[in-house]
C-alpha cells in the first residue's frame, strides 16, 4: 500500500505527507530486509553444517564458516528484538525535548545545562538532526530552560525515556565550603505531531510575549525583539522560540510546538485516567524522580523505574545514555503487556 501511494503521480503534492510516507516505507523495507537477511544466514549455516557432517578435508573450514553465519544471524536477531521494543504510536515521530531547572538554585541551573550538553552529545553521536530553538540562561551560571527539536529514526521512541525529574548529588562548585548539594531538573518530551495534532486553540487562551533573543553571542543572534513566548493560559504550558530570523517565523514554530505539547498532555491525561480506573500508578509521570546521578560520596547513575545502575557517571553525562534508553524500552514493553492483560474497563467489550 505504501509503495502504491509513493508511486502515485500526486505523491509530492503534499510534501509533509510524502516525507512521512517515505519514512514509514523505508522503515518497513528495512525490517523486511532484516528478516530476509536472517533467513539467508540460517540457510547458509545449515548448508555448511551439512557439508561438515559429510567429513573431508574442508569440514573444519565449513564449521568455521557456519559459526560465522550463526554469529551474524545472532546480531540480526538482536537488532530485530530491539526493533520490537518500538511499538508506541509515536515512536517514529520527531521529538520536542525541553529542559527546566528545578529546585536547587544556581546548582539546578548548572545541572540543567549539564543535561542539555548530555543530550546534545547523545543526539550528535547517533546522527540525529537537532536544533536548539530556545534557551534562557541563568543569572549566575547554567540555564533556566532550553528546548530542542529532534528529527531522525525513532527520535521520540528513544527520548521518551528521559521524561521526568533528574536528580544530581555532588559537591557544589558554587559552595565556598565544598558541601554536598542535591539539585533537580525536569525534562519534558513530546512527539512532534505537525498536522496530526488535532488540537483546537482559541486565541483568547493565549498570551503572546516578544523579547530579544539571548545566547552566547555572535553574528546570528537577533538584535530585535523577534523571539516569541506563548503561554497557553488554561493549562499553563509555555513554549518559546528564538532561532528563526523573524518574529513571524518564531511565532509559527512556537505554535507548532504548542500544539504538539498540548496533544501530548491530553494523551497523558487520558492514560492517567485509565490507569486510575484500573488502580495503576504511573511511575514515569512529570514531577516524579526517574533517575539519580550521584557524583559524591560515590559514583552511580540509577534509573529508579528499571533499576539499571551504571557506575561510570561521567560516561553517561558525556552522552552515553543508550543503555538507559534500551532498559527503559524493555521496562515499557513489560508494563504495556501487564496493562494489556488487565480486565476491560467498564463499558468495554461485551
Amino acid at each position: 500500500m505504501l509503495r502504491r501511494e509513493s508511486a502515485d503521480p500526486r505523491f509530492w503534492s503534499d510534501p509533509d505527507r510524502a516525507r512521512e510516507t517515505g519514512r514509514r516505507l523505508a522503515g518497513h523495507e528495512s525490517l523486511i530486509a532484516s528478516f530476509d537477511g536472517l533467513a539467508g544466514r540460517l540457510d547458509d549455516a545449515e548448508v555448511l553444517l551439512g557439508l561438515a557432517d559429510e567429513g573431508g578435508a574442508d569440514a573444519a573450514e565449513a564449521v568455521a564458516e557456519a559459526s560465522a553465519e550463526l554469529r551474524a544471524a545472532e546480531e540480526i536477531l538482536g537488532e530485530l528484538e530491539l526493533s520490537s521494543l518500538y511499538f508506541g504510536e509515536y515512536d517514529n515521530h520527531p521529538a520536542i525535548l525541553g529542559i527546566h531547572a528545578g529546585a536547587g538554585g544556581v546548582d539546578a541551573q548548572d545541572w540543567a545545562e549539564m543535561l542539555l550538553r548530555m543530550y546534545q552529545r547523545y543526539l550528535s553521536d547517533r546522527n540525529y538532526e537537532w536544533q536548539l530553538v530556545q534557551i534562557t540562561p541563568g543569572e549566575e551560571a547554567g540555564i533556566k530552560s532550553a528546548t530542542l527539536t529532534v528529527k531522525g529514526e525513532r527520535a521520540y521512541g528513544n527520548l521518551e525515556s528521559e521524561r521526568g525529574v533528574h536528580r544530581l548529588v555532588r559537591i557544589s562548585p558554587f559552595d565556598a565550603q565544598n558541601r554536598r548539594h542535591t539539585s533537580f531538573a525536569g525534562v519534558d518530551v513530546a512527539p512532534e505531531m505537525g498536522k496530526e495534532a488535532q488540537i483546537e486553540i482559541n486565541d483568547e487562551d493565549l498570551r503572546i510575549d516578544t523579547y530579544r533573543s539571548t545566547g552566547a553571542g555572535g553574528q546570528h543572534v537577533n538584535t530585535t525583539d523577534s523571539a516569541v513566548r506563548i503561554t497557553h493560559i488554561p493549562t499553563g504550558v509555555v513554549v518559546q522560540c528564538q532561532n528563526e530570523r523573524s518574529q513571524l517565523q518564531n511565532r509559527s514554530r512556537a505554535m507548532d510546538i504548542l500544539r504538539s505539547r498540548l496533544a501530548e498532555l491530553a494523551r497523558r491525561e487520558r492514560q492517567a485516567a485509565l490507569d486510575a480506573i484500573r488502580g495503576e500508578q504511573g511511575e514515569a509521570g512529570w514531577g516524579r524522580q526517574i533517575r539519580s546521578y550521584v557524583l559524591q560520596p560515590f559514583q552511580l547513575c540509577k534509573d529508579v523505574r528499571t533499576g539499571l545502575e551504571i557506575g561510570d557517571v561521567q560516561r553517561v553525562l558525556d552522552g552515553g545514555i543508550q543503555p538507559l534508553v534500551e532498559s527503559y524500552l524493555q521496562w515499557r514493553r513489560v508494563s504495556h503487556e501487564r496493562r494489556s492483560r488487565a480486565e476491560p474497563l467498564p463499558g468495554e467489550g461485551a
